[in-house]
């Protein structure tokens, strides 16, 4: 059966994360992905090990099922090269700072000359226009100006970091995929193409909807521990005897009431929703004493059949090995020459 992208031509003239991430999520659903890459200059990621073959493996995640192509741009056979694609192709990504691909002459105006139905997608930290157009920045920054970091802590350390970067994969990867099949059924009937502007920023910000939307017209600014969702109430991590965790998100009254069953503490589920902050430093703190009791094993086994929004902290491997991320299939086996490596597989499921 033909993947739902089949037939879109890609040319990806990204690098680092967020470009070709957004690349891989269209070339894992049947995209054909040209990526441009210099032909001296490596990216960043090559770099990064482990090194299998010669290859790292995260610049073999990011670069799967697409075709590399390598250039230099800044030579006048190359550019005469792109041109002439461009006239095959339907869309282009890019992730060099405002400006750059206009002085190499591959800038939208130019290039919808030759191809007016070219879908042309720019990813930057801040955006094509604004005082902050031309500022450098990286995932830590785009969070800070956008307010995530402001309430994404705690009040004694103040904010913390990510595993995963948000603005530059939640933000930047996934809205520039939106943006480009929208652009993509619009041009269907439109039969002309589109430019999109994808600032980090931008959608780093517009995730702040649930804590956003009472603020701007309420005015009430949230801050470390004060909301439902951030640590304000008992929705929280808590540490295990063996210095493992739990996380409860046992909000809805039926699930805190089977909770506080199980705990052997009615008095949970009365308290709740209450907002006064020392009543929820005091479940906190109850929760807290109880789950130290056992191991994190032992919750395991005592959660494992229970409808409760309470699960395992697992690390990485764990969480590759669960056997639910195994039924879904989310890893994958590639080749990285002649040796046989895992991987993330693509997570978006076509049923039919």
């Amino acid at each position: 059966m033909a993947q739902p992208l089949s037939g879109l031509k890609v040319l990806d003239f990204s690098t680092l994360l967020p470009g070709p991430y957004a690349t891989k999520l269209m070339a894992d659903m049947g995209a054909e992905v040209l990526r441009i890459a210099h032909p001296t200059k490596p990216d960043l990621t090559e770099a990064l090990p482990p090194i299998i073959n010669g290859v790292s493996a995260l610049h073999a995640q990011l670069t799967g099922n697409k075709e590399t192509l390598k250039l230099d741009l800044k030579t006048p056979e190359s550019i005469k090269k792109i041109t002439s694609l461009i006239q095959e192709y339907d869309v282009i990504v890019e992730q060099f700072r405002p400006g750059v691909m206009k002085s190499l002459g591959l800038d939208y105006d130019n290039l919808k000359a030759i191809n007016p139905k070219l879908i042309y997608c720019s990813i930057t930290g801040y955006g094509q226009t604004g005082p902050y157009a031309e500022r450098a920045g990286h995932d830590i920054n785009y969070l800070a100006i956008s307010g995530i970091a402001s309430y994404s802590g705690t009040k004694q350390q103040g904010p913390s970091l990510s595993g995963i970067q948000v603005a530059d994969i939640a933000g930047g990867s996934h809205h520039a995929v939106i943006g480009i099949l929208a652009a993509v059924i619009q041009r269907n009937t439109t039969h002309q193409g589109q430019c999109i502007d994808i600032s980090m920023t931008d959608c780093a910000f517009s995730m702040n909807v649930i804590s956003g939307a009472p603020m701007l017209a309420g005015g009430v600014t949230p801050s470390y521990q004060t909301e439902l969702l951030n640590g304000g109430f008992f929705y929280d991590y808590y540490p295990t005897s063996d210095g493992r965790y739990l996380s409860v998100g046992s909000l809805e009254p039926k699930f805190i009431q089977r909770l506080a069953q199980i705990v052997d503490t009615p008095s949970l589920a009365h308290k709740s929703m209450n907002p006064s902050p020392e009543i929820q430093a005091e479940i906190k703190q109850t929760l807290k004493s109880i789950f130290l009791e056992k191991t994190l094993a032992e919750w395991q086994s005592i959660f494992a059949d229970e409808d409760v929004c309470v699960e395992p902290v697992l690390n990485l491997k764990e969480a590759s090995e669960h056997p639910h991320i195994q039924a879904r299939k989310m890893i994958k086996e590639s080749k990285i020459g002649n040796k046989t490596v895992k991987q993330i597989a693509q997570p978006i499921k076509f049923v039919e």
